[in-house]
Order: C-alpha cells, then sequence, then structure tokens
C-alpha cells in the first residue's frame, strides 16, 4: 500500500514539475506523449509493487516471427 501511494506521490510531482512548462509553451504533441508515458510508467509500476505478472514485449516478437523463422529453416535446412 504504501509502495502504491510513493509512486502515485512521486508520478504528481514528475507531473507538477513537467506539466506548466509544457502548457507555457504550448506544447500539446509533447504534453500527450509525456502525459501518456507518465501514467503508462505509473500503471507498470504500481502492477509491479503489487507483484503482478507483467508480460515480456519479447514474447509478442517471439510469437509474431517464430512462424517465419520456421518456414526459412525449413527451407534452408
Amino acid at each position: 500500500m504504501w509502495a502504491i501511494i510513493g509512486i502515485v506521490l512521486t508520478a504528481a510531482a514528475i507531473g507538477w514539475i513537467e506539466i506548466p512548462s509544457l502548457v507555457k509553451r504550448k506544447l500539446k504533441k509533447e504534453l500527450v506523449s509525456f502525459s501518456l508515458c507518465l501514467l503508462l510508467a505509473t500503471g507498470l509500476s504500481i502492477a509491479k509493487s503489487m507483484q503482478l505478472q507483467i508480460p515480456n514485449p519479447l514474447d509478442l516478437v517471439t510469437v509474431i516471427y517464430q512462424p517465419v523463422s520456421d518456414l526459412l529453416f525449413s527451407l534452408l535446412g
């Protein structure tokens, strides 16, 4: 519970520091991308602190490219 509170407070502090300067300079695209990245990082950090299983991105790459790899090995071998 304390870890989640710490993560949320840290994310809020980062947003409190960064967002006003982005709004002041009227950088809307950067504000959206910053907000999405901060939200994603906060969510993943909370999930990790709750010891949830977070999928590895390499598993998706393996699922996509494994049939192509198998086909090439069957043609070459």
